[in-house]
């Protein structure tokens, strides 16, 4: 008896592990973004990182089931870390991927906006930094700002990978 307990024990955890639904997908109906995002990074090469979130934010909006245009996007990256060198003209050869993908997302109306009071601690001026950035007088009020206008902030956050995906998948 005990044994056909077991028994059927096993092939009820057998048909129901079998049987479980898969995951679903969900078009989630999204509006068009108004998000600030803040960096504020401790080293200058993780900008490159951090605008992968910006991207990760805009392409599923424009692309199906969506399909805004970048007109329809109110996005705003507000820059006050370590970052900052890199939209410093004298480094754009040093960084020229993480220029070249602001230049191209300032194209599509992306704002970038650099903090007055770092770029002072840095020893900048406004007419050291790259054409497509603003610069305003403090990031803290700036982030406040935006939020007050009904801007969502993300925040990012970039680790370092010591990981890869293939050895824990």
């Amino acid at each position: 008896m005990k044994s056909l307990l077991i028994a059927l024990a096993g092939l009820f955890l057998g048909l129901s592990t079998s049987t479980l639904a898969a995951g679903t997908w969900v078009a989630t109906p999204y509006a068009p973004a108004k998000v600030v995002f803040e960096f504020y990074l401790d080293h200058p090469q993780k900008i490159g990182s951090a605008l992968y979130w910006v991207r990760s934010l805009m392409t599923p909006l424009l692309d199906a089931p969506y399909n805004y245009s970048p007109e329809d996007l109110s996005l705003v990256v507000v820059i006050h870390g370590n970052e900052i060198v890199t939209v410093v003209k004298k480094n754009e050869a040093t960084y020229q991927d993480a220029v070249d993908r602001m230049r191209y997302y300032a194209g599509l109306g992306v704002k970038f906006k650099v903090c007055g009071q770092a770029a002072a601690d840095f020893g900048y001026k406004v007419e050291d930094f790259q054409d497509f950035i603003e610069v305003v007088p403090n990031a803290i009020t700036e982030l406040a700002h935006c939020q007050q206008q009904g801007y969502a902030l993300i925040v990012p956050k970039v680790m370092e990978k010591t990981i890869d995906i293939e050895s824990i998948r």
